[in-house]
C-alpha cells in the first residue's frame, strides 16, 4: 500500500511574475481552490492520506493553507461559505502533512531527493501540481494505481499523446507493447525534451509517477545536466534499461497549468464542470 505522495513546491514560478513575487504559483486559483488543492484531493481521493511538500523558506503561504484558521472558521460559520471549506477542513483533518525545505533549486530530480527521510514504505507517489488532471470516471492516481497492483514491483510514469512541437517541452519515452495491454507499455527507454524531428514517440511524460525507493539512490548517483540539474528522466533511464517501468496511457484530460495557455484553459474547464 502507497502512503506517501511526494508535491514538488519548490519553485519560483517566474512566469507567472509578477504575481508570484508574493503569492506561491501553487496557490494560484483555478476557479476558487488553489492548485496544490487539486493535485493533493487527487491523492486523498486514491487513498493516499500523507502529503509530503518539498517546498522553500520563502512560500509559507503553502503550509498556512493546510492549517486550520478559527478565525475564517467563525467568520464562515454562520454563513453560504461553510460550504466551500467543508471539503478542506476534512482534508487537513484526515491527512498528515510533512515539510521539506529545499535550499537550491537543482531539478525535479533534487527535489524528489530532499523527502527521502519521510518515505516509509517501498513505493511511493508523485504529483506535480503544475499538472492538474480530471477524469469522469476515477482520477489518474488511482488508476495508476490499479496499475501498481497488478506490476507491484514496476515504476510507474503517467504519459499522454504530445502531437506537435510542443513535445520538445517533455521527456518523452521510447516503448515496447506490454502483452495482453492496451493502454500500459514497457518503457525502454526515455529522452528529455527532445527536438520534434528527434523524438523517439509522440509520448509524453506529466506530473504523475509511482516510484520504488531505490530511485533516491539512482538519484544520488545520476550527474546533474548541463544547467546542473538532476533530471527525473536520467534517473528512471537507468531503471528503464533494467526493465522497471511501465507507462500508463491514462483516461482522462490534463492542464499544464505551468504555461498562461493551460492555466486559463483550465479554468475554463472546471467552471463548466459541476461534478469537482
Amino acid at each position: 500500500m502507497i502512503k506517501e505522495c511526494l508535491f514538488p513546491v519548490a519553485g519560483l514560478g517566474t512566469r507567472f511574475l509578477p504575481v508570484t513575487k508574493v503569492v506561491p504559483k501553487e496557490l494560484l486559483p483555478i476557479v476558487d481552490k488553489p492548485l496544490i488543492h487539486y493535485g493533493v484531493h487527487e491523492a486523498k481521493e486514491a487513498g493516499i492520506d500523507t502529503m509530503v511538500l518539498v517546498t522553500n523558506k520563502y512560500k509559507p503561504a503553502i503550509k498556512k493553507y493546510f492549517e486550520q484558521d478559527s478565525l475564517i472558521d467563525e467568520i464562515a460559520s454562520n454563513s453560504s461559505k461553510k460550504a466551500k471549506l467543508d471539503e478542506l477542513k476534512e482534508t487537513i483533518n484526515s491527512c498528515e502533512f510533512n515539510y521539506v525545505y529545499q535550499k537550491q533549486m537543482l531539478g525535479l530530480g533534487h527535489a524528489i531527493l530532499q523527502a527521502k527521510r519521510h518515505i516509509s514504505g517501498n513505493f511511493f507517489s508523485v504529483i506535480l501540481p503544475d499538472d492538474i488532471c480530471h477524469s469522469p470516471s476515477e482520477n489518474i492516481m488511482r488508476q495508476m494505481l490499479k496499475v501498481h497492483s497488478k506490476y507491484p514491483n514496476k515504476n510507474i510514469i503517467a504519459v499522454q499523446e504530445i502531437n506537435d512541437s510542443e513535445i520538445s517541452k517533455y521527456g518523452v519515452v521510447e516503448f515496447e507493447a506490454l502483452p495482453g495491454e492496451s493502454n500500459v507499455l514497457k518503457v525502454t527507454g526515455m529522452v528529455e525534451k527532445p527536438k520534434f524531428e528527434e523524438a523517439p514517440s509522440n509520448l509524453a511524460i506529466i506530473g504523475r509517477y509511482i516510484l520504488n525507493k531505490k530511485i533516491f539512490q539512482v538519484i544520488e548517483d545520476t550527474r546533474p545536466d548541463l544547467n546542473n540539474e538532476i533530471q527525473i528522466t536520467s534517473s528512471l533511464q537507468i531503471l528503464a534499461e533494467n526493465g522497471d517501468v511501465l507507462a500508463l496511457k491514462f483516461e482522462g484530460y490534463r492542464f499544464d497549468c505551468g504555461n498562461e495557455d493551460g492555466f486559463i484553459n483550465a479554468n475554463s474547464f472546471f467552471y463548466n464542470i459541476k461534478d469537482f
